[in-house]
């Protein structure tokens, strides 16, 4: 019955392929099965890794962190050649397929192409992933996020979102799943049941989607429907709680007995395969997340997720303890040999529906070479820098910045540290600015804090005298293990905040974060650039020069919903 259900959305197999999932899946021993649930990590040409992956558990499939090419290259190709079974090989191809290799090409985090408020690009940004990641070996995208970005306070959505409106994101996501699948790399709508509402971090604590149903139905679950429809092959689902739909599905629910979507088999059966009718594979979250951990003891989690509905089980936190547990869960029938069967079934139809059966799945490093980084590819990237920058307020007769207004410029900035998840962000800000400045004939100065508490700080007429622009960078990215994104100022007494802009005529340019207004509402000039690519700055620059104009669109309220912020 499950087999027949192949031919349609969103595998749509033949009946060669069909035959192919039937007789493998009837060839497998129950190890092997046990095997293909998990997803497992690579951060390298490791032979203990390859080893691990291929012989010891003989999993289904393998994310790559990012790694320069040939690398890369030779870990994929060794891992393919050794398994028995094609390897689903995936990578968090959110922004560009630098997502997966070092060379590879950056457009933009999500948030900043719906900036640019054409969708055309969420579709280029579709394709650099879909052939960038396929030239390294790739074949499955950890993405796209289709979480909303409501809670502005989330320290994890943020610019990995394209923003606060449901519309937008579902198109958004729409036309890069669309171009994504159309060239053979499978796609993952994460994290259902949706994140963006909570302000906590499913890596550190079980979160909350807090929507009723009714509210439910017409944001997240009308973006879900939408990608079913349109033939999402895989879903991803966070560690996230919803309690609504979890107790209308079942009424007999107390709180202290709903789960995360990641092991609810109320959001996983009830709602996602049958109120929404998506027949392909789930596949969990990151299980080494806090929010996976702390709904119940881990050796009852492992095999849970699989009884619950997921299909893969991605990561493990001890490779030979989660294999244990899962195996237990077989041989105890908390995996049923039906349900077993099932969720290989859908992993076997996922690698049949990209055709790695019939092919070899062995990247090269000349073909890899061709294709990242090219021209066209960063043409997509210079076009998402130019469309996106946002000037979201503006002092009169600030904008433009020349040097004839102002020839000395105080730059202070503000750095976050290093993103270990590899997201898009750069580092250094004041090093890349300082000479695109100074190129356009600006003397600039960087803001050193000087030592003194009240009464023995730096005069206030020292700035006023001495200069005559005061501008911020601020680099502060969103990362994992974080509760807030907000910003730290330097002692003694917030010697960086913007104390002078009645003074001096000062500008803020967040390259992160859209949401700084928050911390500095007095500020009336603000830009918001939802990321750095190679090519940010330059048309940043152009942009304060009066040479080029600022096109964005911010996709979410970056006055934070506050009054003062607008002033």
């Amino acid at each position: 019955m499950l087999l027949s259900k192949f031919r349609g959305n969103p595998f749509y197999l033949n009946e060669d392929d069909i035959a192919w999932v039937e007789d493998t899946l009837s060839s497998l021993t129950q190890e092997q099965k046990i095997g293909q649930l998990f997803f497992l990590i690579a951060y390298g040409n490791d032979r203990t890794q390859t080893e691990n992956i291929v012989r010891k558990v003989q999993a289904g499939g393998v994310m790559c962190r990012c790694m320069p090419a040939k690398e890369l290259v030779a870990a994929v190709g060794e891992m393919q050649e050794k398994s028995a079974l094609p390897l689903l090989v995936a990578a968090n191809l959110e922004a560009g397929g630098n997502g997966i290799a070092a060379e590879g090409t950056l457009v933009g985090s999500q948030m900043s192409v719906a900036a640019t408020g054409d969708p055309e690009n969420a579709a280029r940004l579709g394709e650099v992933c879909a052939e960038e990641g396929k030239a390294v070996g790739a074949n499955y995208a950890f993405a796209p996020v289709c979480d909303i970005d409501y809670n502005f306070r989330n320290p994890i959505t943020n610019t990995r979102t394209y923003g606060a409106d449901p519309a937008t994101v579902a198109e958004c996501a729409s036309r890069y799943m669309k171009e994504c699948q159309s060239r053979g790399m499978a796609v993952s709508v994460k994290h259902f049941p949706g994140d963006g509402r909570d302000e906590r971090d499913q890596h550190l604590c079980t979160t909350v989607n807090d929507m009723s149903c009714e509210e439910w139905d017409k944001t997240y679950g009308a973006i879900y429907s939408r990608l079913i429809a349109e033939g999402a092959k895989t879903f991803m689902v966070g560690h996230i709680m919803q309690p609504a739909y979890s107790k209308a599905l079942n009424p007999a629910l107390k709180d202290d007995e709903i789960l995360p979507a990641s092991l609810s088999k109320e959001l996983l059966c009830g709602l996602l395969r049958k109120k929404l009718g998506f027949e392909g594979l789930i596949i969990t979250d990151a299980t080494t997340m806090a929010g996976f951990d702390a709904a119940m003891p881990r050796d009852r989690a492992v095999p849970a997720a699989v009884a619950a509905g997921c299909d893969m089980f991605l990561f493990t936190k001890n490779l030979d303890e989660d294999y244990a547990f899962m195996e237990r869960g077989v041989k105890e029938g908390i995996i049923t040999k039906e349900r077993l069967d099932e969720a290989v079934a859908r992993i076997l139809a996922l690698k049949a529906s990209l055709g790695l059966h019939k092919k070899d799945n062995r990247p090269s490093l000349s073909g890899a070479e061709a294709v990242l980084g090219c021209e066209r590819f960063r043409g997509y990237a210079r076009k998402v820098a130019d469309e996106s920058i946002t000037l979201v307020k503006a002092e009169k007769g600030v904008l433009p910045l020349t040097p004839a207004k102002y020839k000395r410029v105080l730059v202070y900035d503000i750095e976050s540290g290093e993103n270990p998840l590899g997201y898009a962000r750069a580092s250094g800000i004041f090093e890349k600015v300082r000479p695109l400045l100074e190129k356009e004939g600006f003397l600039v100065t960087r803001f050193v804090p000087k030592p003194g508490n009240e009464g023995k700080t730096a005069a206030f007429g020292e700035i006023a005298k001495n200069y005559d622009l005061i501008l911020y960078f601020c680099n502060l990215a969103t990362k994992s293990n974080q509760t807030t994104v907000r910003i730290e100022w330097l002692n003694p007494m917030g010697s960086n905040v913007p104390r002078y802009v009645t003074s001096v005529p000062t500008v803020f340019i967040s390259t992160e974060n859209p949401y700084h207004l928050l911390d500095v509402p007095m500020v009336r000039t603000y830009i918001n650039t939802y990321g750095l690519n190679e090519f940010t700055l330059p048309c940043l620059i152009e942009k304060l020069a009066g040479r080029s104009e600022f096109k964005g669109k911010s996709p979410v309220d970056p006055f934070c919903g506050r009054w003062d912020t607008h002033r």
